[in-house]
């Protein structure tokens, strides 16, 4: 055997070695890409319905963020006609209802004043740091 020929065996087997290695390489990068496609497969399979859940539920939301829209506008023009309402009672009724108020008081003054005499003057107390003073101390406190 030769030298060359000594080379082209080594050559050879070292040949086989890679080609060997690179076909673990490329078995293994098959398996991953088959796992890879599995798992797209997978999430596309669940994700479908739950984009289709979402869009329904945005859509019901919509829905019901419109309605509420509608019933704060109605909820604002009813605020807004009892202000006016409210305002149109005491303008109209307010003035002569306190006029008449007064008259009634008045009426019930004078008619008090005539027909009943005078209470008896109860005995004034003055009130001095949370106690009550009777008026004949408080007249020897002052003379």
């Amino acid at each position: 055997m030769s030298g060359g020929e000594v080379a082209g065996i080594l050559v050879a087997v070292f040949w086989a070695i890679l080609v060997s290695f690179l076909a673990v390489v490329l078995v293994r990068l098959a398996q991953v890409l088959k796992a890879t496609t599995k798992l797209v497969a997978d999430v596309t399979e669940q994700a479908v319905p739950l984009l289709a859940d979402a869009s329904t539920t945005v859509r019901s939301a919509r829905t019901q963020l419109d309605r509420v829209d509608a019933i704060a506008s109605d909820v604002q023009e009813v605020t807004s006609n009892a202000s006016a309402l409210s305002s149109t009672v005491a303008s109209t009724f307010g003035g002569p209802l306190v006029k008449v108020a007064a008259f009634g008081y008045g009426v019930r003054k004078a008619l008090g004043k005539s027909t009943e005499a005078a209470p008896p003057r109860a005995s004034r107390r003055t009130v001095i740091v949370g106690r009550t003073v009777p008026a004949a101390r408080r007249r020897k406190q002052k003379g």
